[in-house]
């Protein structure tokens, strides 16, 4: 993420700064979500929200473990989010939708994304596999809308 400068003016107003400088952070870790799925998903709009006002510290320490862990320097974002749509349809997961679109929005062809759902049938049974041809169904049927 490319580091920007920001002037805020303030004049004996820290708590005011404080919390400008906060709402700056919760936007660059949305702008985050918005680059890979296109729009900021409504649980993690709430987290960040919440976080945001009762506890920014953690907040920071969870963006920044969910950066370390989702994209390590050998994988890249599409392989890293196949990798997660395809942990999370093996336990029927509705996050599962996000990060196929993730992996979609990345470069995945729909045969790749089929193998994922593939090997998750092998693991899970009929339901991930009904699961998955649910969210890819869904994928296509938004690609050919826009």
């Amino acid at each position: 993420m490319p580091r920007v400068s920001v002037v805020i003016p303030t004049w004996n107003a820290a708590e005011l700064l404080r919390v400008a400088l906060g709402s700056l952070r919760v936007q660059a870790y949305r702008d985050f979500y918005i680059e890979l799925l296109g729009f900021v998903p409504p649980r993690i709009q709430a987290r960040t929200d919440l976080l945001a006002r009762l506890d920014p510290e953690l907040l920071a320490m969870q963006e920044d473990i969910r950066r370390h862990c989702m994209y390590p320097k050998c994988f890249d974002v599409k392989t890293a989010q196949l990798m997660l749509f395809g942990m999370l349809l093996v336990n029927l997961q509705d996050a599962a939708k996000l990060h196929a679109l993730a992996a979609y929005r990345a470069g995945a062809t729909f045969e790749e994304l089929s193998a994922v759902v593939n090997l998750a049938f092998l693991f899970r049974g009929l339901s991930a596999a009904n699961l998955g041809a649910e969210i890819l169904q869904g994928i296509a049927e938004d690609a050919e809308k826009s």
